[in-house]
């Protein structure tokens, strides 16, 4: 029996009615740039070792468990979120291929193998950090959507140490920070692969990106058609409706 707490909900996981995740508004909600990463990522298929950073409350694992029986392991800075993750874990029958980790990504390598990992999948922080006085009055949205306790360079850094020579690094992140992801990747021998540009609808700037890199790879960047998520009349495009619902 998994306890649900105050503040939190129980819901399908998306067209995965098999699939129930705990979620909370004032903790931790994922949202769909997570679930646009977990189906960009490369996962080996049928073996092999994929480790999630920031996971939250454990959607990515979740998700690629759905189309890898590889093991994977999530990393989890605040332990509120943490234990969210774990119960998710528990809730869906998935202790032998999914583990968690309550830790902060820069202080991992005494736990885990360095360059032992096949993927590794990271939806980190966006934004920089604010000014104390622009904090989030939540702490935990502060912490989840700010650079305050892991820069994008720690992120990469982490990605590149714990990947093995030939793995796949995939990310979600804002087109902003695109140069800074490039010049970062290379700086970490992460040779961008793919790259994907979405956008809410047509004649929109595009919100968000996704990029695989691989380790020590050889020059080659594909720039993958853009991704719309709504069509004219507000509703989910083909291509959108078929990552999100698998229709």
């Amino acid at each position: 029996m998994v306890e649900i707490y105050d503040n939190e909900r129980l819901d399908y996981l998306l067209a995965e009615e098999r699939m129930k995740i705990i979620q909370s508004p004032e903790v931790f909600s994922f949202s769909l740039d997570a679930v646009l990463l977990a189906n960009f990522a490369y996962v080996p298929i049928k073996r092999g070792k994929i480790l999630d950073l920031c996971t939250g409350n454990g959607v990515i694992p979740l998700l690629l468990s759905r189309k890898t029986k590889a093991k994977i392991t999530g990393v989890e800075l605040q332990e509120r979120i943490y234990d969210m993750a774990v119960r998710n874990v528990k809730l869906n029958r998935l202790t032998e291929q999914i583990d968690m980790i309550h830790e902060d990504l820069k202080k991992l390598q005494p736990i885990l193998g360095q360059s032992s990992f096949d993927a590794v999948t990271c939806n980190p922080p966006y934004f920089p950090t604010p000014l104390q006085s622009e904090h989030n009055e939540n702490p935990y949205l502060t912490i989840a959507r700010h650079e305050v306790y892991c820069t994008l360079e720690d992120v990469v850094k982490a990605c590149k140490l714990y990947v093995r020579p030939g793995g796949k690094v995939s990310m979600v992140h804002r087109p902003g920070r695109l140069v800074d992801i490039i010049s970062l990747f290379r700086k970490y021998k992460l040779e961008p692969k793919r790259l994907q540009l979405v956008y809410s609808k047509q004649g929109r700037e595009a919100n968000m990106l996704l990029i695989e890199g691989t380790r020590d790879g050889k020059a080659d960047l594909k720039i993958l058609p853009p991704l719309y998520i709504y069509n004219e009349a507000g509703d989910y495009t083909k291509e959108a409706k078929e990552i999100i619902y698998g229709t």
